[in-house]
């Protein structure tokens, strides 16, 4: 990112996206691992590599396409990466949130955020969902470090309403509706990439963790930052705790348990969407 400020390259970036497509969309998207057909069902007005857009990162990560696409799921407009950013990629705080500041900028009223995680919670398994109400924030950086701009939001954010429990209840009987065992739980965020000891997840909860993973933290904080309403899903792919139970885990095997939840995470948005707009 160039040493331009922030809200420059926000503005430039919203300005060049507009000037490709009049879309207006109502809900932000960011697809996580096993959730990424649900594209498929999308009638696509527009859509734009992130390479070629203006000051975005590019992702790396295997299952993560990488573009920027417009339009409508069951008649609800909604802009939608399909493919995120993490820390762990070499990457600055600044650098993986900027795409959600730019989605706000877009006008959108809500960010839905997806993500797999592993379960440091005993009676949380493999295959079960978790709509996040807290989290614990362990990165080794913060997107809110250094200069602040009140154009974008308050020096000091407050976190205490960061999620809406209310909607976790929603989203709770929604998924029981498409066959997924759901849960509300707190998510500890961790920059990666490599995946945690026995003790850490051991760590994880005592500190009072349900779910561990390598994302989302700070898009939240920067939502929360702009005042920009957030849900947050996560599919739990592999179970960390109690440590007996732990077995070997590989990018294969959790893409695995994720497309295997991919029809029901996919029917269970959908419906979120139609009962949000």
């Amino acid at each position: 990112m160039s040493e331009k400020a922030l809200y420059d390259q926000i503005q430039e970036t919203v300005t060049f996206l507009k000037s490709k497509t009049d879309f207006q969309p109502q809900f932000g998207i960011i697809l996580g691992t096993g959730l990424g057909d649900l594209i498929k069902d999308m009638e696509i007005e527009f859509e734009i590599p992130y390479g070629e857009i203006p000051h975005f990162p590019v992702s790396t990560v295997e299952s993560h396409e990488g573009k920027l696409l417009f339009g409508n799921i069951n008649k609800v407009p909604v802009v939608v990466m399909s493919g995120r950013f993490h820390y762990y990629e070499g990457y600055s705080m600044k650098q993986v949130t900027f795409p959600v500041r730019v989605l706000k900028f877009l006008g959108i009223e809500r960010l839905l955020i997806s993500n797999v995680s592993g379960s440091v919670n005993a009676d949380f398994e493999a295959g079960d969902v978790v709509f996040v109400r807290d989290h614990i924030n362990l990165h080794a950086e913060n997107p809110l470090r250094g200069e602040n701009d009140e154009r974008l939001g308050p020096r000091f954010p407050d976190m205490l309403h960061a999620y809406d429990r209310e909607l976790n209840t929603l989203g709770i009987v929604t998924a029981k509706k498409h066959g997924l065992k759901a849960h509300e739980g707190v998510y500890l965020g961790l920059q990666g990439p490599n995946l945690e000891t026995p003790a850490e997840y051991r760590f994880a909860n005592i500190i009072g963790a349900d779910v561990i993973g390598m994302s989302t933290v700070p898009e939240v904080i920067v939502a929360r930052h702009m005042i920009l309403p957030i849900l947050v899903i996560s599919l739990i792919s592999n179970k960390c705790f109690p440590i007996e139970e732990i077995k070997v885990t590989t990018i294969s095997s959790v893409i695995e348990m994720a497309n295997a939840a991919t029809p029901k995470m996919c029917g269970m948005v959908k419906d979120l969407l139609e009962q949000l707009s």
